[in-house]
C-alpha cells in the first residue's frame, strides 16, 4: 500500500480524509470477523438460541435448553491460564548490564501491578477463549504519576482495533486504528481549543447485543491513528495522529521533537495480539467458541425434543368423539370428583392419547455429542477435577491432569510469548521516557519483607564505546532478552511438589553418603525445583566431606595425644602405659613443641600423667597454656 503522508510533510485536514478513507476500507475487509465476534458473545452468554433463529422473536413453545457445556469449556481453559499466572525475569547480553537486568527483573512487575496486570490478563484470556485473540496495549500516559508520566498497560476490545486486510502481522499494516467512544464534554474539557467541533462520529463502531440499552447521544468517536514512514535519514518512524472526525487534535509528524524519532522510539505498533488459533490472512484467530458451537449445537436441539417429548408423556391428552358431549370445564379440573358426559361413553367416543417414549438410542446420541464435545475440546472430566474409580492420591490426580493438559499448556505459551511481547514494549517506553529517577517498593518472598530500590534509563540508553579508527564514535546499546516463568497457583501442582520431594527423600537423594548417585539421578531428571534438589543434594556432599576431614584430622590429634600423654581419647581413660608402665620410647626433635613438653625416652611420672589429664580439654582447644611446662 501507499503511503498516506511523507516523512517532512504536516498532517492536515487533506491527510485526515484520506485516512477516514483507509479506515473505512479497514472495517469493511473486517466486516466478517466482527459478525463472528457478535455472535461468539451470544453462545457464551448462553443466548445461543437467538443465534440459532436469528435473533427472532419467540414464537415456538418448543423448550429452548441451554446447557452450559461450552461454558465449561472455557471456564477450565481460563482456570488453567490464571494457575500458570506468568513471571517476568530480564537477563543481560552482556556482563557490564547485568547489574540493570537486575533492576528491571524486580522493577518490571511492580510496574505491571500497577496497572493491575493480572485483571487484564484474566480478562484478555476471556477474549482469546471466546474470540480467538486478545490484544494488549502498551502506552504512555502523560497524565499518570501527577504528571510525570508512566506506562500504561491495557486490553484493547477487537471489534475496536483496525488494520490492513491480508496481512497476518499486525506490525506489517501500514496504518493501525484505534476507536473508541468518549463523551463530547470530557472531549472539549480536555480540548479546550477546539470546544463545539467535536461532534458526531466518522464511523461507525460494531456493537455487542448488550443486555442493558447503551445510549451513545452526546459522544463521539475519537480516532488513534498509528502509522509508519521512511524518514529523511532512511530509518522507519511511528508517528500518532488523533482526531474526531475532521477535526485534528495532535499530530506527533506536526511536532518537530518528534518528526525524525517518530511518537515512540522503539518504532512498533503499541500492541499485542496473542492468538489462540491462527487463520491465514489475518493476525486475528478464532477461539472455542467457533470450535465448539456445532456440537453445543446439537446437545441442545436433541435435549429440546427429549424434553419435548418428556412433556408430551407426561401430559395427558383424549381424543373426544362429537356425538358424546363431554363437559370439557370439569374434565379438566382435576379437583372435580366428577365429570358429567350426556349420551353413552365407550372406549371409541373417549380414547386417550397414546405418545410412545422415544427409544434409548437418542439419549445415546446425545451422550455421544458430549462426549464430542469433551474430546474436541480436550475437557476431559480429570481437566475438571473428577477421576475415575479407584483414583484418589492427590498425586496421581495431579499426574492425571498434568497429561491431560497438553493444549492447556500449548494455549498459555503462546501467551507467554505475547506477555514477552509486552514486557520488551515496557521496557523500550523505560528507555525512553524514564529520565527522572523513580523509586519502587520490592516485595519479599517473605510475608511483609520488601526493599527500595531506584530505576532511572541512564543505564539503558545508547552508551559510546572506544572505536578502533580514530575520530569514530560507536554506541553500544543495551539489550535484554525476556525468560518467563508461571506462578504456580494450582494446589494439586503443589501438592505433587510435595509427594515428589518425600519420594525424593525416601529414595535417599538427601543423604549426603549418596550424594554422588542422587546427582547422577538428578541430571537426567527435569522438574519444577531440580536446581534447588540438585544444590542441595551437593550441600551435603560438601558437609561430609568436610566432616570426613576433620574425622581423620581428629583420629591423627588422639593419637599423637596418646603418645604423648598415654591419654587415649577414644576409650575416654589412660592407656596401658601408666605409673607402673614400661617407658614410652617416643623420639622428638629438641625444637619440636612436643619436645618442649617432654624430653626424648623420658619415662612420664604419675605427677606428669595427672598433669596431662587436666591439660586435655585445653589443648583440644588449641591453647598454648595448656601445655605442660618442663
Amino acid at each position: 500500500m501507499e503511503e498516506l503522508v511523507s516523512g517532512v510533510q504536516p498532517i492536515g485536514a487533506e491527510q485526515i480524509a484520506k485516512a477516514l478513507d483507509t479506515l473505512t476500507r479497514y472495517k469493511a475487509g473486517k466486516s466478517n470477523l466482527e459478525a463472528r465476534i457478535v455472535e461468539d458473545e451470544l453462545w457464551w452468554e448462553l443466548r445461543h438460541w437467538e443465534a440459532i433463529r436469528g435473533r427472532k422473536e419467540r414464537v415456538s413453545p418448543d423448550p429452548e435448553p441451554t446447557s452450559a457445556w461450552l461454558f465449561n469449556v472455557l471456564t477450565n481453559k481460563h482456570a488453567d491460564a490464571m494457575d500458570n499466572y506468568p513471571e517476568p525475569a530480564v537477563l543481560p547480553r552482556e556482563a557490564s548490564d547485568e547489574e540493570s537486568a537486575k533492576t528491571l527483573s524486580a522493577v518490571l512487575p511492580v510496574i505491571l501491578e500497577n496497572n493491575g496486570y493480572e485483571q487484564t490478563y484474566s480478562d484478555s484470556w476471556w477474549e482469546k477463549l471466546k474470540h480467538g485473540t486478545a490484544v494488549y496495549g502498551v502506552f504512555w500516559n502523560s497524565e499518570k504519576e501527577n504528571g510525570l508520566g508512566d506506562i500504561d498497560v491495557r486490553g484493547i476490545d477487537l471489534l475496536k482495533l483496525f488494520w490492513e486486510p491480508g496481512i497476518t502481522d499486525i506490525q506489517r499494516s501500514q496504518n493501525l486504528f484505534l476507536v473508541e467512544l468518549e463523551d463530547e464534554e470530557v472531549l472539549e474539557a480536555r480540548y479546550p481549543q477546539h470546544a463545539g467541533k467535536l461532534g458526531g462520529s466518522a464511523i461507525d463502531v460494531k456493537q455487542y447485543l448488550y443486555d442493558e440499552t447503551i445510549d451513545t447521544t452526546g459522544k463521539s468517536v475519537v480516532v488513534d491513528w498509528y502509522y509508519k514512514v521512511r524518514t529523511d535519514s532512511g530509518r522507519t518512524a511511528l508517528h500518532y495522529a488523533k482526531f474526531v472526525g475532521t477535526e485534528l487534535l495532535f499530530a506527533s509528524e506536526n511536532d518537530p521533537r518528534y518528526r525524525e524519532t517518530g511518537w515512540y522510539a522503539h518504532g512498533q505498533y503499541p500492541v499485542v495480539m496473542d492468538v489462540l488459533f491462527p487463520e491465514k490472512g489475518t493476525p486475528a484467530g478464532f477461539g472455542y467458541v467457533a470450535v465448539c458451537k456445532d456440537p453445543q449445537l446439537y446437545i441442545d436441539r436433541l435435549s429440546s425434543d427429549i424434553l419435548k417429548n418428556a412433556a408430551m408423556g407426561t401430559r395427558k391428552r383424549f381424543f373426544v368423539s362429537s356425538s358424546t358431549a363431554v363437559n370439557e370445564e370439569e374434565f379438566l379440573d382435576w379437583s372435580r370428583p366428577l365429570v358429567h358426559v350426556e349420551g353413552e361413553l365407550d372406549d371409541r367416543r373417549l380414547q386417550e392419547i397414546e405418545v410412545r417414549p422415544l427409544d434409548g438410542i437418542y439419549a445415546t446420541v446425545l451422550q455421544m455429542k458430549i462426549e464430542e464435545m469433551k474430546d474436541t475440546a480436550s475437557n476431559r472430566d480429570v481437566n475438571s477435577g473428577s477421576a475415575g474409580s479407584g483414583v484418589t492420591a492427590a498425586a496421581a490426580i495431579a499426574a492425571l491432569q498434568e497429561a491431560g493438559n497438553k493444549t492447556s499448556r500449548d494455549m498459555i505459551s503462546a501467551s507467554y510469548r505475547a506477555y514477552t511481547q509486552v514486557s520488551v514494549l515496557c521496557l523500550e517506553l523505560i528507555r525512553q521516557f524514564y529520565d527522572e529517577s523513580r523509586a519502587f517498593r520490592i516485595t519479599g518472598s517473605e510475608p511483609g519483607e520488601y526493599s527500595f530500590t531506584t530505576l532511572s534509563n541512564a543505564a539503558l540508553k545508547e552508551q559510546p564505546v572506544l572505536s578502533a579508527r580514530p575520530g569514530q564514535v560507536l554506541f553500544r546499546r543495551p539489550i535484554f532478552d525476556i525468560k518467563i516463568r508461571a506462578q504456580k497457583k494450582n494446589p494439586f501442582s503443589r501438592m505433587e511438589e510435595n509427594e515428589r520431594a518425600k519420594e525424593l527423600y525416601g529414595l535417599g537423594f538427601f543423604n549426603p553418603e549418596r550424594a554422588q548417585e542422587a546427582l547422577g539421578a538428578l541430571e537426567m531428571m527435569d522438574f519444577e525445583g531440580i536446581d534447588k534438589v540438585r544444590a542441595q543434594a551437593k550441600q551435603g556432599q560438601t558437609l561430609l566431606n568436610i566432616c570426613q576431614q576433620m574425622s581423620r584430622q581428629m583420629e591423627q590429634m588422639a593419637e599423637i595425644i596418646r603418645q604423648l600423654t598415654g591419654y587415649d581419647m577414644t576409650s575416654g581413660g589412660e592407656g596401658t602405659g601408666g605409673a607402673s608402665s614400661a617407658p614410652q620410647q617416643v623420639s622428638m626433635g629438641r625444637d619440636s613443641p612436643a619436645g618442649q613438653v617432654m624430653q626424648a625416652r623420658t619415662p612420664m611420672t604419675g605427677y606428669g600423667q595427672r598433669l596431662a589429664k587436666r591439660s586435655v580439654p585445653d589443648m583440644n582447644a588449641g591453647s598454648d597454656a595448656a601445655r605442660p611446662q618442663g
